[in-house]
């Protein structure tokens, strides 16, 4: 039978999946059309999936997707022309997950945005403490008065940043957002609270604590939530002529109210019982309280749990000006940079030691991802050794008592953020800093002492699998990461081997580069997905995260186009791997041989982790 055209192929699936009429929208990524149906019923899947142009159909995450093949653009624009259906997405929210998940996933997405900047003006205010106490700078010199603005300001007017990333994450208008924000900032308003003027709002008292809402977080974030419905309601009551001026104004008017009198002091009151809480906690064994948050910080990386304790450090630097958790994770972050350190000086490899190099100084620095699973975590011993230094520091700071003064993202550079700037409140700075150094040193000699032995094995098991094949070819790896078994990606069509052999990659820098000589064959605009055909003809498919598709090209950053010739090395694609994980999408990369069937085998070498670089896959022929 002829080969069926993509014309031919675009009018059966749009039959078989109930027709234009069953289609809210279509998008496609690298080899499957994905659709938004209204009534997933009336699609004939088995017929789709037995069709000769169909390599499989996944129902997932609200979508239906129809999986054709390197070809699927060609299908897609057949598939736009015969249908009049528009090439503009309309996603819906996909599946939710669990509630804690949602939690999770509301917390990176409003408090990722801003780390940064939080963290530089953290480091600068502990900067100024340093220079004062050392008599350097005085603290009534105007230089001292702009940089102390400077340092502080952000965190003053903390619940702007967080209206603004709140809208965003809820899908709320962010500039009617700030308006709510800058009524509960509003100088006169905060002036009143610490004066203790009583306020009402028509005979209904107002509660506002005696810094006013300066600071706050939890509000904020309450307040946001529930300014989307109100919104929803606000257009649905306006004009369409005047919902540019209606829908601000109605919602302004019902919500800074609702604020002050309701939302405002409950989620205080909320922010109070979570510092009392965890004080509690920590008051009961401080010790113990830093052991446990120094020896499984790390971890809670890893899974993404440590999301659910930002809002507490924050909201106890705003309730009592300083924190107590903060410290003891300054243990954990070094010790990694410890261990790190000691596998760059006991290891063979030179890709090893200038990851490990790399990874010592990102720790350092506060960035532990790639320190973990770039080096520490693939070879296990030194992940524990850090695991255990970081313990051991933690139960050191925590139990004298150290106290941080300033936020943003943990590093060597917070040690002055140790310096207490509240008259009266004290701070062991030196215990911060001999718990600092104590989980470094034990995490050094702990992976020195205890060792890896991964390397020989895979040279071993690379002799062994390269041994007598002059022919076969060797793939590199395109990226640095954590090797995951094909079997195990989560997506049915790449874990069957549908598109071919190959394996993944869990990344930890967001970075592509081409595994061998040849030409770029597939490019796509959005930068989630790239092809290439080497010199010899291995055709490769690199699909960077699942449903990424869905982040229409945020997040990534393209250097090549289409039928670019590229040397092995050169750099693909960049892409934000926080900015990909905050829209709650996976990164687990696949590399695929799609013309497998070319090839008597497509092996991999056993590893755990590869660099870039590094021997991947063998293609035997």
């Amino acid at each position: 039978m002829a080969k069926q055209s993509n014309k031919e192929l675009a009018t059966d699936v749009l039959k078989l999946v109930g027709g234009k009429k069953n289609v809210n929208s279509v998008v496609h990524c690298a080899t499957r059309l994905r659709f938004k149906l209204k009534d997933e019923s009336v699609t004939k899947t088995e017929e789709l999936k037995n069709h000769s142009g169909v390599i499989q159909v996944v129902q997932s995450g609200g979508q239906y997707q129809v999986v054709i093949g390197n070809h699927v653009k060609d299908v897609y624009n057949e598939l736009l022309e015969i249908s009049g259906l528009s090439s503009s997405s309309d996603e819906g929210d996909g599946e939710k997950g669990s509630i804690f998940n949602q939690f999770i996933d509301i917390i990176s997405g409003v408090f990722t945005p801003f780390l940064g900047a939080l963290a530089g003006v953290g480091v600068l205010k502990g900067v100024l403490t340093l220079l004062t106490v050392m008599g350097v700078m005085s603290m009534e010199s105007g230089a001292y008065q702009i940089l102390f603005a400077a340092s502080d300001g952000f965190m003053q007017f903390l619940p702007f940043a967080i209206a603004f990333t709140a809208a965003k994450k809820f899908k709320a208008d962010p500039f009617i957002a700030l308006a709510i924000a800058g009524a509960l900032l509003f100088p006169g308003i905060t002036a009143a609270a610490g004066a203790g003027a009583g306020l009402d709002f028509f005979g209904i008292p107002v509660i506002i604590g005696p810094t006013g809402y300066m600071q706050t977080v939890i509000p904020i974030i309450m307040f946001v939530w529930l300014q989307k419905y109100v919104e929803k309601f606000a257009k649905k009551i306006s004009p369409g002529f005047l919902q540019l001026i209606m829908v601000p104004l109605v919602t302004i008017l019902i919500m800074v109210p609702v604020t002050f009198i309701a939302i405002g002091p409950l989620g205080t009151i909320i922010g109070v019982g979570l510092g009392k809480v965890y004080s509690a906690i920590f008051n009961f064994s401080p010790i113990a309280a830093g052991a446990v948050l120094g020896g499984f910080w790390q971890v809670f990386v890893m899974f993404g749990m440590h999301w659910g304790l930002i809002p507490i450090a924050l909201n106890n630097l705003t309730m009592n000006n300083f924190d107590t958790m903060t410290a003891m994770l300054l243990a954990p972050v070094i010790a990694q940079a410890g261990a790190a350190i000691a596998v760059a000086i006991r290891t063979k490899s030179e890709k090893r030691k200038a990851l490990a190099i790399s990874g010592t100084l990102t720790a350092i620095f506060g960035i532990t991802e790639p320190t973990v699973y770039g080096v520490t975590l693939p070879l296990k011993k030194p992940f524990i050794s850090a695991c255990i230094g970081g313990a051991v520091g933690g139960a050191i700071i925590g139990g004298a008592g150290v106290k941080m003064f300033t936020g943003g993202l943990i590093s060597l550079l917070s040690i002055p953020g140790f310096i207490s700037t509240i008259p009266g409140v004290e701070s062991n700075v030196l215990m911060g800093v001999i718990g600092t150094v104590v989980a470094f040193v034990i995490a050094f000699i702990l992976t020195l002492v205890l060792g890896f032995d991964r390397e020989e094995a895979v040279a071993e098991t690379t002799n062994k699998k390269t041994n007598g094949s002059e022919h076969n070819e060797i793939l590199v790896a395109p990226l640095t990461g954590k090797i995951v078994a094909l079997t195990d990606v989560p997506d049915e069509v790449f874990a069957s081997h549908a598109l071919g052999k190959g394996l993944a990659i869990d990344p930890v820098i967001g970075e592509v580069h081409a595994p061998m000589d040849g030409v770029m064959t597939s490019v796509f605009p959005t930068g989630h997905a790239i092809g290439m055909t080497t010199d010899s003809g291995i055709e490769i498919l690199m699909h960077i995260g699942m449903d990424t598709v869905e982040l229409e090209g945020k997040g990534f950053e393209l250097f090549v186009k289409q039928d670019d010739p590229v040397k092995a090395g050169d750099l693909l694609v960049k892409f934000d791997i926080e900015a990909i994980k905050a829209a709650g999408k996976s990164v687990i990369t696949p590399i695929v041989i799609t013309n497998t069937t070319d090839y008597l085998d497509v092996l991999d070498f056993n590893q755990e982790d590869v660099v870039v670089g590094e021997d991947m896959l063998t293609i035997i022929n």
